[in-house]
């Protein structure tokens, strides 16, 4: 995604602000998957384009509640809420003061002002990556679905706490045993945000392949693993070098902000992984595999 379609993006949800829309109808307006729009807006703007919709909304209604005669209760539907009471609780939490209150002169409001994209002169930095190709990719993992929500909130541990928790409960070291030793790297594999879908899933797994151990794989599968499959795609591979997951985050911003605009590669609608190596090099984290294709 451009610079020149993030603000085109904008343009459409201002343009339809007070319609029924969903981030599924911004980004079908610039030509974009549900799941590249949600997360590339997401990192270059700092909200999702639904936060976005939600602030000027509430923005628009305490101007026209202020400077109009508009009932609360006409307010609450012509800004895209299902009651006067979910408007008013959504309202105070935004503004500190109640619907009614703005009617009144001197009440607190907060203002939301439309964004406006400027180019600035970023980067500067140099980013490590290649491009690999893999065939279809079978794994065997433990998969646990998240709230997509937590996909840009970087104050979320939710994935870092079921690392901790696999690795407490002893799932993860006899999942490990199953390859052959030099070769196991552990995966940490992320589906996309599906269309009308409230969560995606994670799972941290294992190749499965010729070098695993089949005939003790099929118990794993009775008790609880999953086998994950990957259809065949071009990679965009980046080293997150770094002591925790922050570097990780790095990444995936400097991916959005600068590596995508500048190589015209957009990610695919395809499971994205990190790589965990068995053994490692010096201050590297784990590599990042991002599927891609020329946008």
């Amino acid at each position: 995604m451009s610079i020149q379609h993030i603000q085109q993006a904008i343009c459409y949800m201002e343009q339809h602000i007070c319609e029924p829309i969903q981030y599924a109808d911004v980004a079908e307006s610039v030509h974009m998957s549900n799941y590249n729009f949600h997360r590339t807006f997401s990192f270059i703007v700092g909200m999702t384009a639904m936060e976005y919709i939600r602030k000027r909304r509430l923005t628009l209604a305490a101007q026209e509640l202020q400077d109009t005669d508009i009932s609360v209760l006409d307010a609450a539907y012509k800004y895209g809420y299902e009651s006067p009471e979910s408007f008013s609780k959504a309202f105070s939490r935004f503004h500190g003061s109640t619907p009614k209150q703005a009617k009144r002169k001197g009440a607190k409001l907060r203002l939301f002002n439309p964004l406006v994209i400027k180019i600035t002169l970023e980067g500067g930095n140099i980013m490590d990556y290649r491009m690999e190709h893999r065939e279809r990719q079978q794994f065997i993992a433990l998969v646990r679905s998240f709230p997509n929500e937590i996909i840009n909130d970087d104050s979320d541990h939710s994935i870092p706490d079921f690392w901790a928790e696999c690795a407490e409960k002893d799932l993860i070291e006899p999942m490990k045993n199953l390859r052959a030793e030099g070769k196991r790297d552990l995966y940490g594999l992320c589906s996309p945000v599906r269309d009308n879908k409230t969560h995606f899933c994670y799972g941290i797994g294992i190749l499965l392949d010729g070098d695993t151990d089949a005939s003790q794989a099929e118990q794993f599968i009775r008790s609880g693993y999953t086998i994950w499959q990957t259809d065949p795609a071009d990679y965009a591979v980046f080293p997150c070098i770094g002591h925790d997951g922050d570097c990780l985050g790095e990444v995936w911003s400097k991916f959005f902000k600068e590596f995508s605009p500048q190589t015209g590669y957009a990610q695919t609608d395809g499971t994205d992984y990190e790589i965990y190596f068995e053994h490692s090099k010096k201050d590297l984290f784990c590599e990042l595999w991002v599927p891609v294709k020329k946008d």
